[in-house]
């Protein structure tokens, strides 16, 4: 006896293209905890796990959106953008490693300067992208750290700049760590000008930018958990020889030696960025 339960009424697949809908990317974060979250419910978060105090690596876009009252910027020197000043070769011409990061990442170089309100007081932001070459310092990181100091100068506005980064770019060589003269003897201005210059340092934060203005604000915050130095761990470790102390080059290591003023959650920076400005600005 034969049973037809399971008989097939029409062949093949029968839902067209267009019908079939995929699992969006990025739904779900995973933090380094294991901790599973949903993109929308970090999103709301800004970008902070409420199930670990995790803070995931964003970018200038989200910063900004942060930030500044209703995500509103007006985005200043955007068409400044990098280009192999030395015809530089490693593994691959510079100038080939311009044309994919730009291509992939929709940025011209590692740092967007903005300027807008937060909470209702006028600043200059400018937001080192990681995704941009490890956020590397090179000519053009120098060149709108400038203008965005004379932009503050010349409006009387606050300054503010956050760091992530792995250090000087080596494909602009002796360029790249001119910068670091460059973008000093700017800030000195902006001081002698009587601005307040605050700088916000979130993971990682290494290299020449530790080395020169990452750590000479007028107020150092970080992210919890931020990593900030020099060197890395690893090459220090095997430079002294000797085991490094637990926690060393987070940024709770760093206040308690005296190197950050205060760590600041990416979910209160903008009430604090606000009140510090204000208080400052009170007693200037």
């Amino acid at each position: 006896m034969a049973f037809d339960w399971f008989k097939r009424k029409a062949k093949n697949i029968t839902t067209s293209t267009d019908e079939k809908k995929d699992v969006p990317k990025g739904l779900w974060h995973q933090t380094p905890s294991g901790k599973i979250v949903e993109h929308e419910e970090l999103r709301k978060n800004n970008y902070v796990s409420p199930e670990d105090g995790f803070h995931v690596r964003i970018g200038s876009a989200e910063f900004f959106d942060i930030l500044f009252d209703e995500g509103k910027f007006t985005e200043l020197d955007a068409n400044v953008e990098s280009i192999d000043i030395l015809n530089f070769k490693d593994t691959k011409p510079y100038v080939d490693r311009l044309k994919e990061v730009k291509a992939k990442t929709k940025l011209t170089d590692s740092i967007r300067n903005a300027v807008g309100t937060v909470k209702g007081t006028e600043m200059v932001v400018s937001c080192m992208d990681f995704a941009f070459i490890g956020g590397s310092l090179g000519s053009v990181m120098g060149e709108k750290i400038r203008r965005a100091v004379d932009y503050c100068i010349a409006h009387k506005l606050p300054y503010m700049i956050i760091c992530q980064s792995g250090g000087a770019r080596m494909q602009e060589a002796t360029y790249s760590l001119m910068q670091l003269a460059k973008v000093q003897a700017k800030l000195a201005q902006l001081s002698e000008a009587g601005l307040l210059y605050i700088a916000y340092l979130c993971d990682p934060t290494f290299g020449g930018i530790t080395a020169s203005f990452a750590m000479t604000a007028d107020i150092i915050m970080a992210e919890p958990g931020a990593l900030i130095g020099f060197a890395g761990p690893r090459v220090i470790r095997e430079t002294i020889g000797r085991d490094l102390p637990e926690g060393f080059q987070t940024s709770e290591f760093l206040q308690e030696k005296g190197f950050v003023d205060f760590i600041v959650k990416r979910t209160e920076v903008k009430d604090v960025v606000s009140k510090t400005v204000n208080l400052l600005a009170t007693h200037a």
